[in-house]
């Protein structure tokens, strides 16, 4: 019983640290002009290229954008689908 209650415990500190280490996504920020205001999506004008962000309901601060104001940004890069696919293999070498 104390083996189960060991493996139990280490599997659930484990996954723990692996769910704490995703929600701490590297933050990034880009301030510019904005350019555009859409209701889920703003474009901001960062000089030599634009660039949409897009909100959603946990957005803080997307209902007092307006088009020419200046703003910061901050926002998280998240991956939200990956497909793997098989790398090619490699012809066989001839002797």
């Amino acid at each position: 019983m104390r083996m189960k209650s060991l493996v139990v415990l280490s599997a659930t500190a484990i996954l723990g640290a692996a769910l704490g280490w995703a929600a701490a996504a590297a933050s990034y920020q880009k301030t510019g002009t904005v350019k555009e205001v859409a209701p889920d999506s703003f474009t901001l004008d960062l000089g030599k290229e634009a660039w949409r962000f897009y909100t959603d309901g946990g957005t803080a601060g997307k209902d007092a954008l307006k088009v020419g104001d200046k703003v910061t940004v901050t926002y998280k890069q998240v991956a939200t689908k990956i497909e793997a696919k098989a790398a090619a293999k490699a012809p066989a070498k001839k002797k």
